[in-house]
């Protein structure tokens, strides 16, 4: 497969416009994203995903179609993870919903360069040292397995390192500011707790990117189809949350599914050298994985539903408890 300059401008073109035509003209007022708005994006950037895997097809053939498909279908998966961590930081900070989309733009913005150099760097070190897929493989195990035993998503908000950090470094308002990260009052520099949440989704993301960037090179070590199907995964990654983030807490077994879909790649990663898996049938057993944890979480669901049982309701905290007074 040989890809030219020329594809890797166009394609970064091609996301920078959809970037700007999102902020400038869609959402550029801050409003609260309704369900119906949510579901026509989501259904956008799988229709583009799908076009673009068609283009694949049709310049290079069925394998790298395959490829594409396979890690797009498993950076989507991953991202789901996200979504729960978003829903926990936005209900912890009381973060209205008018001001969430912004906060993920710019958070999904710094996840695609995170994305970048971090593909960059796997490219690099699988194309160098080809044993590196063995130590990738076994750290997906290893987080698969630690993901099953967490009972919580790893991110604790009042104890965050970063916060506390940076509190250090800026002083930071009691109260929102609009939309607004900083502000300037009384001749001096601050920061609203919008851009605290920012920081903490930029961290969460980064996490995340670490586990699913090595993921994907079980599949494919062609580095355009490694970073395409990474980013048209995390530009879905807003609408999916403000699709999925009212029945969030319907979804109890897809972590485990996540965890399970970690650990069989890690494995493939692991046995490269004597077995190298069909691309068709890892995309069967991800989809069989993904499927059977959502179809279980539904069924639980309606089973407690029906015998009347209480849902959970998470509290939403005062952001002042966290980020402190002004300084």
């Amino acid at each position: 497969m040989e890809v030219t300059v020329w594809f890797w401008v166009l394609f970064n073109v091609f996301v920078l416009g959809m970037l700007a035509l999102d902020l400038g003209v869609f959402h550029r007022k801050a409003h609260e994203v309704s369900l119906r708005e949510a579901g026509i994006w989501s259904a956008v950037w799988v229709a583009l995903a799908l076009v673009f895997n068609l283009g694949i097809y049709l310049y290079w053939g069925s394998r790298p179609a395959l490829e594409f498909l396979t890690g797009y279908l498993i950076e989507k998966s991953l991202s789901m993870d996200n979504v729960f961590v978003f829903a926990m930081i936005f209900s912890y900070f009381a973060v209205p919903r008018a001001y969430q989309h912004r906060v993920l733009f710019w958070g999904i913005l710094g996840a695609l360069l995170m994305r970048a150099v971090l593909i960059g760097a796997g490219s690099y070190l699988v194309k160098q040292f080809q044993w590196i897929l063995f130590v990738f493989g076994a750290f997906l195990v290893y987080t698969g397995i630690k993901m099953a035993r967490q009972k919580s998503h790893g991110v604790d908000p009042e104890n965050s390192l970063v916060v506390r950090v940076f509190r250090r470094l800026m002083p930071v308002t009691n109260e929102y500011r609009g939309a607004r990260l900083f502000v300037r009052e009384h001749g001096k520099l601050l920061a609203t707790p919008l851009f605290i949440v920012l920081l903490l989704v930029e961290t969460s993301d980064l996490m995340f990117a670490i586990d699913s960037v090595p993921a994907i090179f079980a599949v494919t070590q062609e580095p355009f189809l490694v970073y395409t199907s990474n980013v048209f995964a995390i530009l879905g990654l807003r609408s999916l949350y403000f699709l999925l983030a009212g029945v969030i807490d319907r979804f109890r077994y897809l972590k485990l599914g996540l965890s399970a879909l970690l650990v069989f790649v890690g494995f493939k990663m692991l046995v490269l050298e004597w077995y190298k898996m069909p691309t068709a049938v890892s995309l069967g057993v991800i989809a069989a994985i993904l499927t059977t944890s959502i179809v279980a979480s539904l069924l639980a669901t309606r089973r407690d539903e029906w015998r009347g049982g209480p849902g959970v309701q998470s509290e939403p905290h005062d952001p002042s408890a966290v980020v402190g007074d002004a300084a």
